[in-house]
């Protein structure tokens, strides 16, 4: 009768074994779909139609005011993702008839996928003519943080960072003495600026795979804490009780 006990909790612990690593597969499966599929979509967003259209105008008015053309550029690595000026949406001002002399807002922006181990960056640089000099280029430039177009800005949106920075720029001008003030917009414009976007925080996008990961590394360990106790608990209860008062394995009673 011993022996179906025996083939009982033999086939128990085998059940028991196939449980444990089904979920052990179970969870590398799923931690290397996630380190494998990462973020995709590594693509610059352009600026909405809203941002376009409502920087041209201003861009117009203080290039009919200061004779100095004003434009912007965003580029995805090597890839132009959106152009415009004040010669309209999609112009450039770089050897425009009718431009003599200008300054564009150049950021070229590269997001990486959240796998790589590479950081997104953004490079900002203002251009000009020639007959701007390259002191005052890089002047304009610096001064752009002071209205917190920086590194960040242009990573969480840049859209509406490239076209904000251009709507800066002919005060930036005029700041450095390049041309005299802007003339004051005797009216509001046709359409709001849009505000910066929250944000967000950048935790979840660039470490949700180590989370994953160790989320399943510590369930995987309890698991085996929890079934380790309870095989520890079933053995125990296989051993018979021993009498009470029987010596110790082969030992002897002394007789007298």
């Amino acid at each position: 009768m011993s022996g179906k006990p025996a083939q009982h909790s033999a086939g128990k612990d085998k059940r028991t074994q196939t449980v444990i690593w089904s979920v052990v597969v179970g969870v590398v499966v799923v931690c290397a779909v996630g380190a494998f599929s990462g973020d995709s979509d590594t693509s610059v967003p352009a600026p909405a139609a809203d941002e376009r259209s409502g920087t041209v105008p201003i861009l117009r008015a203080a290039a009919d005011s200061q004779g100095i053309c004003y434009g912007w550029e965003l580029l995805d690595v090597y890839d132009e993702v959106s152009v415009g000026s004040n010669l309209g949406d999609g112009t450039t001002v770089v050897d425009a008839p009718g431009c003599a002399r200008w300054i564009a807002v150049s950021a070229n922006v590269r997001y990486t996928s959240s796998s790589s181990e590479s950081e997104d960056s953004a490079t900002i640089r203002i251009k000009g003519s020639d007959d701007i000099e390259f002191a005052d280029l890089a002047a304009i430039e610096t001064r752009l943080g002071r209205f917190g177009l920086d590194e960040d800005a242009f990573l969480d949106d840049p859209g509406w960072a490239v076209t904000r920075a251009a709507t800066i720029l002919p005060l930036l001008a005029a700041e450095r003495g390049l041309a005299e003030p802007a003339a004051t917009p005797t009216a509001a414009p046709s359409t709001a600026a849009a505000p910066l976007p929250d944000a967000g925080n950048d935790f979840w996008r660039d470490r949700w795979i180590y989370v994953l990961s160790s989320v399943g590394l510590f369930l995987l360990a309890a698991l085996f804490l929890a079934v380790g106790v309870r095989q520890r608990r079933s053995h125990r209860g296989r051993v018979p009780a021993q009498r009470p008062g029987a010596g110790a394995a082969g030992r002897t009673r002394s007789r007298r």
